[in-house]
């Protein structure tokens, strides 16, 4: 009987025994996104942008966000993939950027990674959603990139299969925001924000006019989608706080 032994009777304490038991693995938090560098007012617009859209108590149920533009060239997707960063620094939880921008994709490159397996390859193979997305850097940022290009990718987008994957998403990741394209090139956006918590309208300062971002915000409501709010981007002066909010 080893010294040992004889130390833990003295102590009261039975010996502990390892007979082939399986080792315990303790579960990792993902690491956390680091804090995005943007300079100025686009970090501080972007970060109230965030606040307002997922972290505000009466917010906490947007889970799941549309970023989409009236017009083609409106910043949607910086928009939409710097919301996603600071979200992904400041959330607890898993934050996902899908790129369903399937006619001008883009997403892929703002993150130095290449585009070979995404969204259009979930919607025809099977497999668990996650298998076709990729954490960021290892971080709690997962990306799934538009995939393999298609030529009937609307129909394929607003088809069952893709509400299907909509709802995996959703059940998979703690947030989920979507690069649609815009309203004047396909109605993806109505049915992606229709399917989702709502949709958020991206406008170009000096550039959008008022009638088609009117248009836009109507066509959204009428296809009874939660219109979250608008951001018009690229401004370079002050808007007083009255004016801006009728935008």
């Amino acid at each position: 009987m080893s010294k040992n032994f004889e130390l833990l009777q003295q102590l009261g304490k039975e010996p502990e025994v390892f007979l082939d038991q399986p080792a315990v693995l303790a579960e990792t938090a993902p690491v956390k996104r680091p804090v995005p560098h943007l300079e100025g007012m686009p970090a501080e617009e972007v970060g109230k942008l965030v606040q307002r859209l997922f972290l505000l108590a009466g917010s906490a149920q947007n889970r799941m966000v549309v970023f989409t533009s009236a017009e083609p060239a409106s910043g949607c997707s910086w928009i939409c993939h710097n919301a996603s960063e600071i979200l992904a620094s400041q959330a607890n939880g898993s934050v996902c950027i899908v790129d369903a921008n399937l006619g001008a994709p883009g997403l892929h490159q703002r993150f130095g990674v290449k585009n070979h397996f995404g969204l259009t390859d979930s919607l025809q193979q099977t497999g668990p959603i996650r298998n076709f997305a990729s954490a960021v850097d290892g971080t709690n940022l997962w990306l799934l990139s538009s995939g393999a290009e298609v030529a009937n990718w609307q129909n394929l987008l607003c088809s069952d299969r893709g509400r299907q994957r909509l709802h995996e998403l959703q059940q998979e990741f703690d947030y989920v925001l979507i690069d649609a394209p815009s309203l004047s090139q396909s109605n993806a956006a109505i049915m992606l924000g229709s399917a989702t918590n709502g949709a958020v309208l991206v406008l170009k300062a000096n550039s959008s006019r008022r009638e088609v971002a009117r248009k836009a915000m109507d066509d959204l409501k009428a296809a009874n989608v939660n219109f979250l709010g608008a951001v018009l981007n690229q401004r370079t002066f002050p808007i007083p706080e009255p004016i801006y909010k009728r935008l």
